[in-house]
């Protein structure tokens, strides 16, 4: 289990070393990184590192930790307007844009690193999960609202809606990584947008 640094200069050296972890695992992918590779990236010591994490295997778990914390972090802002269409559609946009940015390279942290870790360690699993279910819970919580506002029809289910959203994003960027077309996540998203608008109470 890693150790949890008691300093600000402890904390520092642990998120530089985690930091530097899921950038190699970015270039390089999980089976590529070795930890002497990041100790030289974090400019750790051997015994700073094994100070804070046991194993690569606790290395990698916190590096899929920091990706779910980063990916649903990230979305904070967007996520407390998921209650509206207006704001729905804006978050579509935004996840659209960030992916025309980047060229439609790099997929989503947490699936690229579900097809490197969840098959051969259950709590980095468990952790990339947890991200997945925040986020799909950010979205089901702004259906709610609308649900709690009459704007649904009866009978419709904001956790069955967010579950298809959220597996239109991973859908959606999967494709979009894979064809280098961030089109693939309009696609999918104003799919899942649709359902959402057919769910409503007639204006």
């Amino acid at each position: 289990m890693s150790a949890h640094p008691a300093t600000a200069k402890g904390r520092e050296t642990r998120e530089r070393i985690i930091h530097a972890a899921a950038q190699l695992v970015s270039e390089r992918g999980v089976a590529g990184t070795s930890l002497d590779d990041v100790r030289a990236r974090a400019r750790a010591s051997k015994s700073q590192l094994y100070h804070y994490f046991t194993s690569r295997d606790d290395l990698m778990r916190a590096v899929a930790r920091a990706a779910s914390n980063s990916v649903v972090g990230g979305q904070a802002e967007l996520f407390a307007q998921l209650d509206t269409i207006d704001g729905l559609r804006a978050w579509t946009d935004a996840l659209v844009t960030l992916q025309q940015t980047r060229h439609a390279r790099g997929g989503c942290p947490i699936g690229s690193l579900a097809g490197q870790l969840a098959e051969r360690d259950e709590a980095a699993r468990a952790e990339l999960a947890d991200g997945l279910d925040r986020w799909e819970a950010a979205i089901r919580d702004g259906l709610e609202r609308m649900a709690n506002r009459g704007e649904l029809r009866h009978g419709a289910d904001p956790a069955a809606l967010a579950q298809r959203t959220l597996a239109a994003v991973q859908g959606g960027l999967l494709l979009t990584q894979i064809r280098r077309d961030p089109g693939q996540l309009r696609t999918a998203l104003d799919g899942a947008l649709d359902a959402i608008c057919a769910a409503r109470n007639a204006p």
